[in-house]
């Protein structure tokens, strides 16, 4: 276990002087700042900190992260076991089973001086320096097994009083040329789908698309991204709130409940903090901003040796080419493996 001191950093924000933690969403419409981290699989851990300043994000401290070695990176999926995957999805899709599936692998490697040392909020300074993203941050709490870095470009919930608001991203390419009509197809699909989560919590007539399909730029590639807003119905809370919409329709599938079983039985691994839910919530003001887990690290110190692990994916649909959809998750995963092994040149070499 790490002994560095429990911390959080999101939104220009350091949060430090953890009070408590807990696993009951219902702590969240207390009182305080909490750090929030929701593993795929419903593990949820809220620490409360006492201290929360304004503070950017450090520069780089030159040897503070070391990173795996950029050779040493496994994959939970090969390249034949994720193709065989998306065109097992495709018969579930023909046979009317689900519309839309993600299927993830996560990747692992294992750290330098077996973790001695190794901290996420270092890693965190040169992601953001080497791919800076919107809900970008570190969780790090070493005593209950959450280190977190994570460069993320999608919102999950943003909370403002009792208006709620997702962002859901569908369609990756290198450029906006490399985007498809089953990517906007994609999109459309998430969005009705996590219309109807946020139904169940919000006031009747609420729920809304202020945007649809809006093409964003991020480091090396360029995302669809609509966003879906509504307003929570009386007596509706965080409890209710994760009920409904967790985990983020864009990582699961539609619809959900299928998506899901098709998830458990074509991935290998635990997605963890993968695709589950990472940010704060600010109970005092009412206020909170939750990533969904991707573009993710977390040091996982399970097992014998401590390993740094990163998920990626992509979303299947019918009209999906399994070499495609392999490239897409090569997409995704390379800039940032570069970053934490220390070997793409925005960072510099740092392993």
């Amino acid at each position: 276990m790490s002994d560095l001191a429990p911390l959080a950093r999101f939104d220009g924000l350091t949060a430090s002087g953890l009070r408590d933690v807990t696993h009951d969403p219902a702590a969240l419409d207390s009182s305080g700042f909490w750090a929030v981290s929701a593993d795929f699989e419903g593990r949820l851990v809220c620490a409360r900190f006492s201290d929360v300043r304004r503070e950017a994000v450090p520069p780089p401290v030159p040897g503070a992260w070391r990173g795996p070695a950029a050779g040493d990176w496994t994959s939970s999926l090969d390249r034949d076991t994720y193709t065989a995957g998306v065109r097992r999805i495709r018969e579930h899709i023909a046979a009317g089973e689900v519309y839309q599936a993600n299927l993830c692998r996560v990747l692992s490697a294992p750290l330098p001086d077996g973790g001695a040392g190794a901290d996420v909020d270092a890693l965190t300074a040169l992601l953001a320096r080497g791919n800076p993203a919107p809900y970008a941050g570190t969780v790090r709490l070493p005593g209950h097994g959450v280190e977190i870095a994570t460069a993320s470009p999608e919102l999950f919930l943003r909370r403002d009083g009792r208006t709620v608001e997702s962002g859901p991203i569908k369609g990756t390419g290198r450029t906006e040329a490399d985007l498809l009509e089953k990517d906007h197809a994609e999109n459309v699909m998430i969005v009705d789908l996590v219309r109807n989560d946020l139904g169940r919590v919000c006031a009747t007539g609420s729920v809304s698309v202020p945007d649809l399909c809006v093409v964003e730029k991020h480091p090396g590639l360029v995302h669809l991204v609509s966003s879906v807003r509504g307003r929570l119905a009386d007596g509706a809370g965080w409890p209710e709130l994760f009920a409904a919409a967790f985990p983020p329709g864009s990582v699961t599938g539609a619809p959900k409940s299928s998506a899901l079983r098709i998830i458990a039985e074509l991935e290998r691994s635990p997605r963890g903090p993968y695709c589950g839910a990472i940010g704060w919530v600010d109970a005092d003001r009412g206020t909170a901003s939750l990533a969904v887990g991707i573009r993710t690290f977390w040091i996982d110190r399970t097992g014998p040796a401590p390993l740094l692990r990163f998920g990626t994916g992509a979303g299947i649909t019918w009209g999906s080419d399994p070499d495609r959809e392999w490239d897409e998750t090569e997409l995704k995963a390379s800039r940032l493996l570069a970053v934490a092994s220390g070997t793409h040149p925005e960072t510099g070499r740092t392993a």
